[in-house]
């Protein structure tokens, strides 16, 4: 008896209002990813950089993989497993471990700041106190 309407025509509208909303979303959206990625490649810049690695490999993606790996003390075959889906969560896990133990950290810092929160977590990392202290995995501080 009583039709119940819903007026959807302000949120898609052919005239400039929903493509001015969408521009500034996207805008502000585009700044923020960038920043938060130019973040996150000074951190892992920085951490590179005191674990003597190259600190330009940060910008070339796979190679900076290859480079944690490294870091961590585990094998370049590793790279492999981090493809395979369900075991790269495993295997990123295990490695950021190897990582907070290569710079004298905690494994709730490994979890936490560097598998969950890597951005700030290598932020921390590179511009902490923390030292490297060479790759755990290598020193048998953590079962292969």
């Amino acid at each position: 008896m009583f039709p119940i309407t819903v007026h959807l025509q302000p949120f898609f509208q052919d005239g400039g209002e929903g493509g001015l909303l969408a521009f500034l979303t996207s805008g502000v959206g585009l700044v923020l990813s960038l920043g938060l990625m130019i973040l996150f490649i000074i951190g892992l810049w920085r951490t590179f950089v005191k674990a003597g690695q190259p600190g330009w490999g940060a910008l070339i993606p796979i190679y900076n993989v290859y480079l944690l790996l490294r870091i961590a003390g585990r094998p370049g075959w590793w790279l492999i497993l981090l493809l395979v889906p369900l075991v790269n969560i495993v295997i990123l896990a295990i490695v950021c471990l190897d990582i907070a133990a290569s710079f004298g950290k905690s494994a709730v810092f490994g979890l936490v700041l560097l598998f969950l929160l890597s951005g700030l977590g290598f932020l921390i990392l590179g511009f902490g106190d923390a030292q490297y202290q060479g790759p755990a995995a290598a020193k048998g501080g953590r079962g292969a």
